[in-house]
């Protein structure tokens, strides 16, 4: 059986600060959930808020996932060979354009972009270790965990997944349908191994583990 992941903390520049700073006033390009996102041969995004789904699409037209792009990743066509690639908002996302040639000019943001890359690519490595699960259940608890180390924050009782995921956004990340999600989700409820908050945000207690 595999075994439970943890992504490695490593420093990194935080590159929407670097953004921020290099491009003040640069307008960011808003997505609602669910929005496919347009994506250029020259040009890359950098999530600043919100989580994208990247996925590619089989012969016989199932999806399969391939990375989750949290705050200060890149994505875009220029930093993979998959073909097709898509990108959907899996949350409201507010994200940056980048053109290929001003990574190339800059070398502090070529450095940053490295950085966040090398991030995604160890998440990637998470979300294909969550694909080896038979069981719904246990591609459901990887998934939870892998945002809690993205995009949790801490709270009294555990961490809240500042991303407010539906059931079927969950369903769709891990492979299975929405009741199947809902069932799953009101069993880790019951056994305590998740909370739902007032504002229907996912807390997940220290003990939490797959």
């Amino acid at each position: 059986m595999l075994q439970s992941f943890a992504l490695e903390v490593v420093p990194q520049l935080d590159l929407r600060h670097l953004l921020e700073h290099l491009y003040h006033g640069r307008a960011l390009q808003p997505f609602s959930s669910g929005q496919e996102i347009p994506l250029s041969p020259h040009e890359v995004w950098v999530v600043c808020r919100g989580v994208v789904q990247l996925g590619t699409f089989y012969d016989t037209g199932d999806e399969a996932i391939l990375g989750l792009a949290c705050p200060s990743m890149p994505f875009g066509l220029p930093l993979t060979l998959i073909r097709p690639y898509h990108a959907t908002a899996l949350s409201d996302v507010d994200l940056m354009r980048l053109t290929w040639a001003e990574l190339e000019e800059s070398s502090v943001l070529a450095q940053g972009i490295f950085q966040q890359t090398a991030r995604r690519l160890r998440q990637t490595e998470a979300v294909l270790a969550m694909v080896g699960y038979r069981r719904v259940e246990d591609r459901l608890r990887h998934l939870l965990l892998l945002l809690k180390q993205e995009v949790g924050q801490p709270v009294a009782g555990g961490t809240r997944l500042t991303v407010r995921l539906t059931h079927q956004q969950l369903a769709n990340a891990i492979g299975t349908t929405r009741v199947t999600v809902t069932r799953l989700i009101s069993q880790l409820k019951e056994s305590g191994w998740l909370q739902i908050d007032c504002d229907r945000h996912i807390i997940l207690p220290p003990y939490a583990a797959l």
